[in-house]
């Protein structure tokens, strides 16, 4: 099987059952393909950098699963076919790459050289 991942955008003012029920929509495509999900994460609503479908904002959801191919044209039909879903994008990942991502925290010490490298950025004066 080949590593997957998808992004796609719903609707901005969808409500939690809606939401749950795409949601569940979409783990069902993959269970009855024959698909593994890895993880699918809510990113939360967005700003949308151009208008698409007459929205300017979206809510981005993040997928990574194992299939083949006739899963993922499964998959993209049904998206396609949901008026909910305002934009989509499946990417082959390489061999040997994870399907998890892992969850990166800053320590206070990082944070403190990301400060410190921000102010000692020079900065282009106007003379």
């Amino acid at each position: 099987m080949r590593s997957y991942e998808t992004i796609y955008i719903v609707q901005p003012d969808l409500n939690e059952d809606e939401i749950k029920a795409m949601t569940e929509k979409v783990q069902e495509t993959l269970t009855s393909m024959k698909g593994n999900c890895g993880r699918l994460e809510d990113w939360g609503a967005r700003k949308l950098a151009y208008p698409v479908k007459k929205f300017s904002r979206g809510r981005y959801f993040y997928l990574t699963f194992e299939g083949d191919a006739p899963l993922v044209a499964e998959l993209e039909r049904r998206l396609r076919l949901d008026d909910k879903v305002i934009r989509y994008q499946t990417v082959k990942l390489e061999k040997g790459m994870q399907i998890t991502v892992p969850v990166v925290e800053e320590s206070p010490a990082e944070e403190a050289v990301a400060d410190v490298a921000a102010e000692t950025i020079p900065t282009e004066s106007a003379e």
